[in-house]
């Protein structure tokens, strides 16, 4: 089974660190990544995809099955990214990212944008896709899109945020919007149209 391949593979990765031929800190970090949550999440999930695939399913239906289950297990990794702590200055210039999302579009609170050239891109520590969880201390999970606006307009000198990379939800989040919006724009359209034909 993959899981005796892995074992067998970290056995293996000890032996050869024990003969020296290999440098120890590019062995040792193969190890970590055989070993982590995520090798097991991936595995699981190819485990589970040859038990439930019979081998007489055509082999094109299991590589498309296959690539589905890959995507989930990267999606599933990002979704336990761990929280970072990013200190920015707090300058006249503004802090040099937006925010969308917030409690009344049912959605946490996201940098949707790193201004170019701005405190944060020069700063480097932020990414388009972290959600924001505190400002200073505060926490703005399950807050209003207006709070984490004021907690960061009230900030003075500096800001310490709390923030986790998940890109797949800003990804949700905006495709969301983007269906509202193109909703709202035919709505429109056929009111004038309406009109038109009423005139």
């Amino acid at each position: 089974s993959s899981h005796s391949d892995v074992a067998r593979a970290i056995e293996l990765l000890e032996k050869l660190q024990e003969s020296g031929e290999v440098p120890v800190h590019k062995l040792q970090s193969l190890k970590k990544v055989l070993q982590s949550e995520f090798c097991t999440a991936i595995r699981e999930v190819y485990q589970y995809m040859h038990e439930t695939i019979t081998v007489n399913g055509c082999p094109e239906f299991r590589a498309r099955a296959t690539a589905k289950a890959t995507v989930a297990a990267f999606a599933a990794s990002e979704g336990h990214s761990h929280p970072r702590v990013v200190e920015l200055p707090k300058t006249d210039e503004g802090l040099g990212f937006n925010v969308m999302g917030g409690k009344e579009q049912n959605s946490p609170i996201y940098i949707s944008r790193i201004i170019p050239g701005g405190v944060a891109e020069r700063h480097g520590g932020l990414k388009r896709g972290d959600q924001l969880l505190s400002v200073n201390g505060v926490s703005v999970e399950g807050e209003h899109h207006e709070k984490a606006v004021e907690l960061l307009k009230a900030a003075k000198d500096s800001v310490k945020l709390v923030v986790r990379y998940t890109p797949k939800v800003l990804e949700e989040m905006e495709a969301r919007f983007e269906k509202l919006r193109t909703a709202r724009r035919r709505q429109q359209q056929q009111l004038l149209i309406q009109q038109q034909q009423q005139q």
